[in-house]
């Protein structure tokens, strides 16, 4: 056997039952309120049926959320951080922000806490958190925020000036395992400012409540077994996982309480415990010494009374483990801590080990970190949601007929990669298929599970269609799973010499299923050209796309159409590697060749120029009215790149071992020209005799880059606008039947309410079809080489082939987080503090998109799911130049 090259990737083949280095990790969300899945209302308002204001009151039905939470697998045990300044009105125990209807653009979290580290084991872990000295202003964001309309930028925490003069708390928690069910804890609390303030600092463990839904569920428990020199010994039982103890370190109290709803408070009806939820706030805020407890209960915080000078900084130490530790701190304790740290950087050094300078390692790094803390576990039972818990009283009935009420197969009890654990603390699927490709470097395993999780009888619907996400699981989202699966096994393949064979051929019997679901359910007339909504783009075009169009007819949609292109190609990239290894799957990429021959000449040739438009270069969407006109909608925004996604490369040893394939082949380029005439150059051979099979031509890819590469259109300095600046100066107008429908350049917030008004395509940059349309001009590269150049930037008289054209675009995106030559992080905004504070400056936040011109952190600032992509670019380019 191969020795691992570091201690971590030993850890990573250690994942039998027996030793599962993954059995704890940081599975908590970070908001569980407001979502679908404590949603039991009629309407399904899940905002205002479970607000912030009384998450600290009522149990969750399907999770738990904290600060920097951890808990087993199946989310049983629980552990996080709160803490108390002396002056808010509740304890922090869970991060506040606003909800949908209360945000001037949406939901937005309003808190500054940060990912630093996370290895895949969760061997080691370190987060911060920054909590001000004074009243947390919950009212004041409120109020501002609401009052602000959707042309104005969001009223952030920061600009309430709570953060002046650096008078908050630096609280950072770091987590090491000394085995893989024995969990050392420190925490670290900073004063920032000059003064002296007190700080209650309240580590808690807790049980998630699962006994008060169904009969037969025994009620877990926490007891406090003994108290000797400073330490504090609890025992934690529950009927899976037995027995965990809990050692605390110096702490002043230990503070039970039940984790059961405060229905006196909340309904004014009896409560079913003596001691409920919010028992530690009650006790430690407002003076209650009767709502605690001082030896058992299923909730528990250790207590930590401290006054820090200004500059001061204090640690506390915990330990959670299976085994009897005596003693369980000491030297020890702090040599795992410095062990695990060790060995961090080296599984780091060792991911990229190719020359890198110091930011851009921070950064990779921070990303990595951040995609690794964003694992939660999701909890979701459809059915079961659906009719209610015998235990509790009947949901409506309205329900039944209501949201994923024909998902009745959804069943999810597992540990998945999220966006964003606060701002869509659910999985959404093409999100998880850019998770994937970024933990594919550091985690391939945990990869791959995640796609074929979504391909499992309880994801996938028995149609054929994968959940899109909560809110609504019959959206539709852009099919990249294939292209995912695809470059995990080449990823797998190149890091450690061999592909997973079996996990490709796994996953494309499931994406047979998917794919057949995309052509029936999206092709309206049979022609290959889609429709069908995409609301992974949300408000790119000129109407609500997953909504029917209030002018009547239809939409012919180029990226609907680009993207089957897209999925056909991958598919056929799949077979044609099976086949490689068993000739069956010979016949299966014959016919994804032949469709993809159908889907490129809708696209180019359907009723005379297909979606292409001869006189702008361009490609758009084609609106088709029910008393036959056809209009094109001629608005520049990546619906008119995406064609260039459509493109693949046939290895010459892949063609000439396919005798069959390249019969096939053949015969479509001399029996079907008018078929084969614009799938590029399928019957010409480029550099290494390569094969190339693209929706768009060489002339017509010539053009689209002219456009694509002017900074007054597309060309950002930080990568490429979801939609052209040239639309700031010419709106796209459409009048109809007396009604004006428009698009305006729109570089940072959306001012349009759809979708939510958290999210905008009208022109910020987005990382996800950035990443892709790289990878589509490398493709492109490899087959026209040193043949077809470029100008870069359009009107430079800079001339580029098209893998400097790549590389240009990678080192855009890259720049968004490293700091320019005045010492300014683009991401940062304006912001004078995240950017020259020493104690912020270099915590680096991953957002949604960017603003289109400066590059400032647009929409959920946690989104290390698919802007994570920074961490591959960042190790192809240190490995390429």
């Amino acid at each position: 056997m191969i020795e691992p090259p570091t201690a971590e990737h030993g850890r990573m083949l250690e994942h039998d039952e027996r030793r599962n280095w993954r059995a704890w990790g940081p599975y908590v969300s970070d908001r569980q309120w407001g979502t679908v899945r404590e949603d039991y209302s009629a309407t399904g308002e899940a905002w205002d049926y479970f607000p912030f204001d009384v998450a600290h009151q009522r149990v969750y039905r399907w999770g738990e959320d904290g600060i920097f939470g951890i808990s087993d697998l199946a989310q049983h045990l629980c552990f996080g951080v709160a803490m108390w300044n002396g002056n808010d009105d509740r304890i922090k125990e869970r991060l506040f922000g606003l909800s949908g209807s209360q945000g001037n653009h949406g939901e937005d979290v309003k808190e500054y806490y940060f990912y630093l580290d996370n290895l895949p084991s969760h061997a080691y872990m370190r987060a911060l958190y920054k909590y001000p000295h004074a009243a947390f202003p919950y009212q004041a964001l409120i109020d501002e925020n609401r009052r602000r309309g959707r042309k104005e930028p969001e009223y952030e925490l920061i600009d309430t000036g709570i953060f002046d003069e650096s008078a908050y708390f630096d609280v950072e928690i770091e987590y090491a395992k000394a085995a893989y069910d024995d969990i050392l804890i420190r925490v670290h609390a900073t004063n920032r400012g000059a003064a002296a303030h007190a700080l209650h600092l309240l580590p808690t463990l807790w049980f998630r409540n699962e006994w008060s839904w169904r009969e037969g569920i025994e009620r877990s428990s926490i007891e406090q077994r003994h108290h000797v020199r400073g330490i504090h010994a609890l025992v934690a039982h529950q009927g899976n996982l037995g027995d965990y103890w809990f050692y605390v370190k110096d702490a002043d109290a230990m503070l039970f309480t039940e984790n059961e709803t405060n229905f006196e408070r909340l309904y004014g009806v009896p409560n079913r415990t003596p001691r409920v939820k919010d028992g530690i706030e009650r006790y430690l805020v407002h003076g209650e010494t009767g709502a605690v407890d001082d030896l058992r209960g299923t909730k528990v915080s250790a207590h930590y009374s401290m006054m820090l000078e200004g500059g001061e900084r204090r640690t506390i130490e915990l330990r959670l483990s299976k085994a009897v530790h005596d003693p369980p701190f000491g030297s020890a304790f702090d040599e795992a801590f410095t062990t695990r740290i060790e060995e961090a950087d080296a599984f780091y050094e060792e991911i990229n080990p190719f020359h890198s300078d110091v930011e851009a390692r921070r950064v990779q790094r921070q990303a990595f970190a951040g995609l690794l803390w964003t694992k939660q576990f999701y909890h979701y039972n459809v059915p079961r949601w659906l009719s209610g818990d015998p235990l509790q009283p009947p949901p409506p009935p309205e329900r039944l007929a209501g949201r994923n009420a024909d998902w009745v197969n959804f069943d999810s009890a597992e540990v998945m990669s999220m966006p964003d654990k606060w701002e869509y603390p659910w999985f959404a699927a093409w999100d998880l298929a850019f998770h994937t490709v970024a933990f594919a470097l550091i985690d391939p395993a945990f990869a791959k599970s995640q796609l074929v999780l979504l391909a499992r009888e309880w994801f996938m619907h028995g149609n054929g269609q994968l959940p899109a996400y909560e809110w609504a699981f019959s959206d539709v989202n852009p099919p990249v799973h294939a292209w995912a699966a695809l470059r995990i096994y080449h990823i797998e393949q190149k890091e450690h010499g061999r592909g997973d064979i079996a996990f490709l051929e796994r996953i494309f019997q499931k994406l047979l299923l998917n794919f057949t679901w995309w052509v029936n359910r999206k092709d309206a007339q049979g022609n290959n050209v889609f429709q069908g909504g995409f609301l992974g783009l949300d408000n790119i075009g000129v109407f609500d796309r997953s909504r029917p169009l209030p002018t009547g007819g239809f939409l012919n949609q180029s990226d609907g159409t680009s993207w089957m292109g897209v999925y056909t190609l991958n598919m056929l990239a799949i077979a044609i590697e099976l086949a490689m290894h068993n000739n069956v799957y010979e016949d299966i990429a014959i016919k994804f060749f032949e469709h993809f021959l159908y889907i490129a000449n809708a696209m180019n040739h359907l009723g005379g120029s297909g979606l292409w438009n001869h006189e702008d270069g361009f490609y758009y969407d084609m609106l088709m009215l029910d008393d036959g006109q056809k209009m094109p909608m001629r608005i520049h925004s990546m619906v008119g790149l995406l064609p260039l996604l459509a493109v693949e490369i046939i290895e010459p040893e892949e063609f000439d071992a396919l005798p069959e394939f390249k019969r096939r082949v053949e015969w479509f380029i001399n029996h079907r020209p008018e078929l084969a005439r614009n799938v590029a150059s399928i019957d010409e051979t480029g550099v290494g005799q390569r094969r190339l099979l693209s929706i768009v031509s060489r002339d017509r890819l010539a053009r689209i880059l002219k456009t694509t590469l002017d900074e007054d259109e597309f060309l950002s300095p930080y990568g490429l606008r979801a939609l052209s600046r040239y639309h700031k100066e010419h709106p796209f107008i459409l009048r109809l039947d007396g009604h004006e429908y428009r698009v305006d350049y729109e570089p940072a917030e959306s001012s349009s309410g759809l979708f939510g008004g958290n999210s905008n395509w009208r022109g910020p940059v987005w990382y996800p079809l950035n990443y892709l349309l790289i990878e589509a001009l490398q493709k492109f590269h490899y087959y026209y080489g040193g043949t077809l150049k470029v100008e870069s930037p359009t009107g430079s008289g800079n001339m580029c082939d098209l893998w400097e054209v790549s590389a240009m675009l990678s080192s855009r995106l890259i720049n968004l987080f490293l700091p320019d030559e005045n010492g300014r992080r683009p991401v940062f905004g304006g912001v004078d503090t995240f950017n020259t504070d020493p104690n912020w400056r270099d915590n680096i936040p991953f957002y949604e998109y960017f603003h289109g011109d400066n590059g400032a952190g647009i929409g959920a600032s946690h989104q290390t799911g698919w802007t994570a992509l920074v961490a591959k670019l960042i190790e192809q380019r240190s490995e390429y130049g």
